[in-house]
């Protein structure tokens, strides 16, 4: 058993080591000090010591024009600690050739709390501290907003079948509605005709992602300036507001684009601040991954033959070449890149691809009706998408890009789930290898960027997320790194548990761990956040604990996962079972979680393809590719997924490791080194005390 730790606001850089340096005595720290001690006490906030050292250093790199990474804990308040130094330096470069900050979040759901809830509290909080009139905008992809054009019939509906269901024999479609997805779209119509912004988020409640493209396009569908609509046009009109603003908010997946694809799709700017960063390079792989099948391919030539004159035999042709050449092929990466016979597929695509992008061309002399065609755009579009996926995976050996294929299972009657077999449609992806280069050229040669979240460090270096995104090596820009720590005191606060006495995890949970789950559970009164490594872990979890105790288990897939998170944290009792969704975002201080559960130790799947494509990339570089990739992944999860037991400064309780290797792996002092310095024990007796004691029934 070790010694309770001390409370965790000591301040370190990104080695480890103290900080003792004062950036507040610049001017533009101690400016935005001062807006910051203003913003807390209108606000009835205290004073804390990490967010003001935060605050400080975030206004110094802006100062000075350098990159920062930041690790700031639960209680910091790191969305003050970085809104008001960007809204102090947006003050401070106000002009006719001014530029605003971005700050980007990992999700759409972040980004609205932050322009919600954040930014308005503390506009408001400021008032008379800053000047008038500052601006803060939302911006969101092109697919986020209604497009007008669409609705006013300029493209083709996606699915004319599904939006009318005839009642009866001889009804018309003009009959009305009467499908699920037509009354969505009808509402969305409805919405459409009285909203100002467009924006998704706007209709409540929401609607299914098939209804809401009835109404929207992708930015490759996206007419641009031919659009008759585009003055009015929603997207461009949040673009225009952005640009005009001083600070504006957006995600990480648009931040990407902007960086990688050489699209414009936010305003100018020379300042970036990252939220949740140690999301950032999932993030932008996600947004760079492609996926090729037989199936794209020949929606692709459907629909330029149904809305422009381009032959597609050989578009046709290609897509069959391509299900022959993957048939039979297991599913798993492509170590050794395509096959002679996907090649050939893919380079005939390929050719077929931009021959029938040169015939669909309108032609010269057709006047405005050609610039203007939905249908044909939104054709060539898919074909565009298709011609650049498969030239990127033809040259993915030289341009360092993993391939993988994939297959889905489905359900089946009288058999329910059936596992994907060899025979199952196949489909071919594409991500790099490696974001480092493409972001440290794309966002950090040309921007002062600073980076954020609860979880940067692995141990006490940041130099694992630091090489990630490239930061690390010869040529890399220079950077500072701070953990400013935590206000809570975690050694007090909570208990992590290490349960070494169970046996290591096998593929189901063993009869000893649901025992442990529901004793733990049963000594708590409920009350416990459980995080599991598969939803079928989860609910097997679920049903044990159901079977023999009558505490009330809420699971992830019976309903919303807001629903159920909302649920969760109202009544002191219940529990929550769920899966990767729930590490991380969920924050439901004080009693409704007093236990929190890890069956096993997130490492990243075994046929993961970018795992195993980096692990292999690090062995044969001489590293130690499982400590930099699986053990590293882990670190981050489980430092996530433990951050939910402490939310406030009154919470109690008990973080639960169920996997023995944390303890009696080589590798578990690298993992426990990354969790919230709790006070540490394997002794069942000692916290099933705890946990009873905790129980606000006994």
């Amino acid at each position: 058993m070790s010694a309770p730790a001390s409370p965790s606001a000591s301040i370190r850089d990104g080695k480890g080591r103290a900080v003792t340096d004062r950036p507040e005595t610049l001017p533009g720290a101690a400016d935005a000090l001062a807006l910051l001690d203003t913003a807390v006490e209108t606000l009835g906030g205290q004073r804390r010591d990490g967010q003001r050292f935060m605050a400080a250093k975030v206004a110094e790199a802006l100062e000075l024009k350098r990159h920062l990474l930041v690790q700031a804990g639960t209680g910091t308040g790191k969305s003050l600690a970085y809104l008001t130094p960007a809204l102090h330096h947006a003050a401070a470069n106000r002009g006719a050739a001014s530029k605003p900050v971005v700050i980007a979040t990992a999700t759409l759901a972040l980004q609205s709390q932050v322009v919600g809830r954040d930014v308005p509290r503390l506009l408001g909080a400021l008032e008379g501290e800053l000047p008038e009139g500052m601006e803060v905008a939302l911006l969101k992809g092109r697919s986020n907003y209604a497009c007008l054009h669409k609705l006013e019939g300029g493209y083709p509906e996606d699915d004319d079948g599904a939006l009318f269901a005839a009642p009866g024999e001889g009804s018309h479609p003009s009959s009305g509605p009467v499908s699920s997805l037509g009354q969505e779209v009808q509402r969305l119509r409805d919405w459409a005709a009285k909203t100002d912004a467009g924006d998704r988020d706007e209709v409540l409640p929401g609607v299914t992602d098939l209804a809401w493209r009835q109404i929207s396009v992708t930015a490759r569908e996206c007419l641009g300036r031919s659009c008759p609509f585009v003055e009015e046009c929603f997207a461009e009109l949040a673009k225009a507001r952005a640009a005009e603003s001083d600070v504006v908010i957006t995600n990480h997946a648009l931040l990407a684009i902007n960086a990688f694809e050489d699209l414009q799709v936010l305003p100018e700017h020379d300042v970036v601040i990252i939220d949740e960063a140690h999301e950032l390079r999932d993030r932008v792989t996600g947004a760079v991954t492609g996926a090729l099948s037989a199936a794209t391919v020949r929606a692709a030539a459907t629909s330029i033959r149904k809305h422009t004159s381009a032959k597609t035999d050989d578009l046709s042709s290609g897509a069959d070449d391509l299900e022959r050449s993957l048939s039979g092929v297991p599913a798993e990466l492509l170590a050794r890149g395509l096959t002679e016979a996907m090649t050939a597929a893919v380079a005939r695509i390929r050719d077929a691809a931009r021959q029938a992008l040169t015939d669909s061309k309108p032609e010269r002399g057709t006047g405005q009706e050609a610039d203007t065609d939905g249908g044909r755009q939104m054709a060539r579009s898919r074909v565009t998408e298709v011609l650049e996926l498969c030239q990127r995976m033809l040259e993915a050996d030289e341009q360092r890009e993993v391939l993988w294929l994939s297959r889905v299972g489905g359900w089946e009657a009288g058999r329910g789930y059936v596992p994907a077999q060899d025979d199952d449609p196949a489909t071919l992806h594409i991500a790099p290898l490696s974001v480092a280069g493409q972001l440290r050229d794309g966002l950090f040669a040309e921007r002062t960027v600073v980076m954020t979240s609860a979880t940067l460090s692995v141990g006490e270096s940041f130099d694992s997320v630091a090489g990630d995104l490239g930061l690390q090596g010869a040529g890399a820009p220079r950077w500072d790194g701070v953990d400013v720590g935590s206000p809570f005191d975690y050694g007090r606060q909570g208990i992590l548990y290490l349960a070494k006495h169970l046996e290591k995890p096998g593929r189901q949970l063993s009869p000893g761990m649901l025992d442990e789950i529901l004793e733990l559970i049963e000594a708590s009164g409920g009350a416990a956040l459980g995080l599991f490594s598969s939803r079928r872990a989860a609910e097997e979890a679920a049903e044990h604990v159901r079977s023999r105790a009558e505490i009330p288990i809420l699971c992830q897939g019976e309903t919303s996962l807001n629903s159920l998170v909302k649920e969760f944290a109202e009544d002191p009792e219940t529990c929550l079972f769920g899966t990767m969704s729930l590490w991380q975002g969920v924050d439901v201080p004080g009693d409704s979680c007093r236990l929190v559960l890890i069956d096993r130790i997130p490492f990243p799947r075994p046929d993961d393809p970018l795992s195993t494509a980096r692990t292999r990339a690090t062995a044969e570089a001489g590293g130690n590719g499982f400590m930099a990739v699986s053990a590293t992944h882990a670190a981050v999860r489980l430092a996530q997924g433990a951050g939910r037991l402490i939310r406030s400064a009154s919470d109690r309780g008990v973080v639960a490791i169920l996997d023995s290797r944390i303890a009696t792996a080589r590798y578990g002092g690298f993992l426990r080194a990354s969790l919230p310095p709790l006070w540490t024990t394997a002794d069942r007796t000692v916290v099933l005390g705890a946990l009873k004691r905790l129980d606000p029934n006994t």
